[in-house]
């Protein structure tokens, strides 16, 4: 029987039973449902408060699955409650019954960190630290229990009021105390693959490093809004948690400090020597970079930022999250007059979007154009498709707001937003080369058809007048 339809059978004998009480808690409410369990809101009438009871029922027709999930929400039970700290979720009664099971835990008003891994929804830098510094002291009290969650994702960590994290979901959890050749609670490839180490998807021995790297990855995403390693499908993401190198958080979001990217590199490390050993280094290493960071919350000054691009011309065609993605990949710089922004001669694919303000473009020392908000510049260097050579000038003319790309971070952005960006660009791009066409086209000479009725060719102009361009007859 499947997981849906043990929870649907549970909560028609639920609903059916006219039950309002779990052991000795009353039903308040319905607080979530997942793949496995239903969790409700209740009191608990011997202390005064209110409890999650996580309830799952068993299933008659698949004793296999029956057999491993009793197995599982037994270990949560005793794991859970084993730990005690600030930041791991509290367990206050477990209990096994013949046909469901039934944890009563503390009730967290909040959300998990599910909801702010999306680049439009990502928290301030210096909160996520902070969050992240508390998880790392959480992990390393849970192994000096002998604990490794070997589970740690987003949606396994609530976030309380004044920023407490706190980690939830033991149930599979590894008890390093056991006799692992006897423990049958021990389940090879538990565990989201996007947040597992490469020792668990190899199914290795684990230690306590697995759950810092898997916080690693957590870290990583909400900071940039994507994951560390993505792939279309599983055998191409396994591979590359193995065998390939996770990009520098910095690339993705240049307004990240430096020191983030040594933190997070070692955190990633596929090697076990090279891995922080414990989460007290961890967050050690944290708090050493949390100085760098303005405490101010910047959220206010993304979102204006935001609404600036959702209104400029150049980004009509974006969607929400695109812009968003482009301000995780961008610097605001606000320019001097007189400044050169892209020189000529020189090579790079920098890019960038006046927000307010006035460039000129020039070639050789002669004027081009002049470009106003909602312009590209510096666009035929990114989009040439082996050259970033500079054949042209940009120069500030008065203060202006430039919204400088950085190519290497966009290329490892959503295809979305590559995709959006390029086409975006291609149609400017052919607008001002159409523009040029009439300047040239009001210099020339007066074409000459040849053959009336026939198919029309155009010959060079005249030595004296207009472009010397030919176009070929079809």
């Amino acid at each position: 029987m499947s997981d849906w339809c043990v929870l649907r059978l549970f909560n028609e004998l639920f609903q059916e039973s006219g039950m309002e009480t779990i052991g000795k808690y009353r039903v308040r409410g319905e607080l979530g449902k997942g793949a496995t369990a239903t969790v409700y809101l209740c009191d608990d009438p011997d202390s005064d408060r209110q409890v999650a009871v996580k309830v799952i029922r068993f299933g008659q027709d698949c004793v296999a699955m029956s057999r491993r999930m009793r197995k599982l929400f037994q270990n949560e039970g005793m794991v859970s409650k084993r730990l005690d700290h600030p930041n791991i979720v509290r367990v206050f009664e477990a209990v096994v019954e013949d046909e469901f099971a039934y944890l009563a835990m503390e009730y967290i008003q909040g959300f998990n960190l599910e909801e702010h891994c999306r680049i439009d929804k990502l928290l301030p830098m210096h909160r996520v630290i902070g969050i992240i510094f508390k998880c790392c002291m959480a992990l390393d009290s849970a192994y000096r229990q002998g604990i490794i969650h070997r589970d740690i994702k987003p949606a396994n960590i609530m976030i309380a009021a004044n920023d407490e994290p706190k980690i939830a979901d033991f149930g599979l959890a590894l008890n390093m105390n056991k006799d692992m050749d006897r423990d049958s609670t021990f389940i090879m490839g538990v565990g989201s693959p996007a947040y597992m180490s490469p020792e668990q998807i190899k199914a290795y021995p684990l230690n306590q490093k697995t759950d810092l790297y898997s916080l690693g990855v957590v870290m990583f995403q909400l900071l940039t809004g994507r994951l560390p390693f993505r792939a279309s499908n599983q055998a191409t993401l396994i591979y590359r948690i193995i065998n390939t190198d996770a990009p520098a958080v910095t690339a993705l979001n240049p307004n990240l400090p430096e020191g983030l990217n040594a933190i997070l590199r070692r955190a990633l490390e596929k090697d076990l020597y090279s891995r922080y050993r414990n989460g007290a280094e961890f967050a050690k290493d944290l708090s050493a970079v949390r100085y760098q960071i303005l405490e101010d919350d910047q959220s206010a000054q993304d979102t204006r930022h935001f609404e600036v691009l959702r209104k400029l011309d150049f980004f009509t065609e974006f969607e929400n999250d695109e812009i968003w993605e482009v301000l995780r990949v961008a610097v605001w710089r606000e320019v001097s007059p007189n400044v050169v922004i892209i020189r000529e001669g020189e090579k790079n694919k920098m890019f960038g979007i006046v927000i307010s303000g006035c460039v000129e473009i020039s070639v050789e020392g002669r004027t081009l154009c002049r470009l106003g908000p909602g312009e590209p510049v510096g666009e035929v260097a990114y989009l040439h498709p082996s050259s970033d050579q500079r054949h042209a000038s940009a120069v500030t003319l008065e203060t202006t707001l430039f919204l400088e790309i950085n190519a290497s971070a966009l290329a490892l952005s959503s295809e979305e937003l590559l995709e959006r960006m390029r086409n975006v660009l291609l149609a400017r791009l052919i607008r001002r080369l159409r523009e040029v066409n009439k300047i040239a086209a009001a210099q020339g000479q007066p074409a000459v058809q040849v053959g009336a009725g026939s198919q029309t060719s155009f010959i060079r102009s005249r030595p004296g007048g207009g472009l010397d361009m030919e176009l070929t007859p079809m």
